[in-house]
Order: structure tokens, then sequence, then C-alpha cells
């Protein structure tokens, strides 16, 4: 597990650089509630938005999550885990007037940073 980086993987990257390219500027691996130990991966303060970067084994991609062949109740467990601490993320955030965005990281990176800008942009609300 040593191996799993946190932050600045391939899929994190290239959507880094696709919202860099539309201009806007970020904050990278920031806590948008400092009484809350939850990092978002890419933070616009001004316009409060959090955008998270989800991996499609560690939080149970709907279309491309693999169930463990080895010790298969623990991951299950773990990544049941993980959909309730994002669902619980989610709420925190919200009830704190932010706006939310996940990516899963099979997303085409220049799609979800459209979809990232128009909400920085104009304020609107995300599609998913």
């Amino acid at each position: 597990m040593r191996s799993n980086k946190g932050r600045d993987t391939k899929p994190e990257l290239a959507l880094r650089r696709a919202v860099f390219a539309q201009g806007l500027r970020y904050r990278v691996s920031y806590r948008p509630l400092k009484a809350v130990r939850r990092t978002a991966d890419i933070v616009f303060t001004r316009a409060k938005v959090a955008v998270f970067m989800d991996g499609c084994f560690w939080h149970g991609c709907p279309d491309h999550h693999t169930v463990a062949v080895t010790n298969g109740g623990f991951w299950a467990a773990k990544v049941d885990g993980t959909r309730r601490r994002d669902r619980e993320t989610d709420q925190l955030l919200n009830e704190a007037g932010w706006t939310v965005i996940r990516v899963w990281e099979h997303e085409d990176p220049l799609e979800a940073a459209n979809r990232i800008a128009a909400v920085v942009k104009r304020g609107s609300p995300p599609t998913t």
C-alpha cells in the first residue's frame, strides 16, 4: 500500500493540466474546512468549489470497480467505508456552502475540466 500515491497521480495531473489550460487557478491537496480532516484534490477557495478525483477501485466506481479476489471481505468493507466517508464529506461541505465535484479517474480530463470551469466561472450546478 505504500506505493499507492495519495496525490499527483497520472489522472489527477491530467485533470489539473486541463483545468489550468482553462485559465483557472487553484489550490492542490487543500482542506476546504479546517475543522474537518478531509483534503480535496483541487480547491477554488473564492468560488468555494472542491474537486475530488476518485479512483475506480478505492471509491467503488459503478462502471469499473473490480471485486478483490484475495481478502475480498476486507476490501469490500474498506470500499464501503470510503463511499460512506465520501457522502459525509459531500454533506459537510454542502452544509458549509461549498460545491463539491467528483471526477472518476477514468473520465476524460478535458470533459471534466469543462464541467469544473462551468461551475467555477458561472456558478452553475455540476452535471454529475
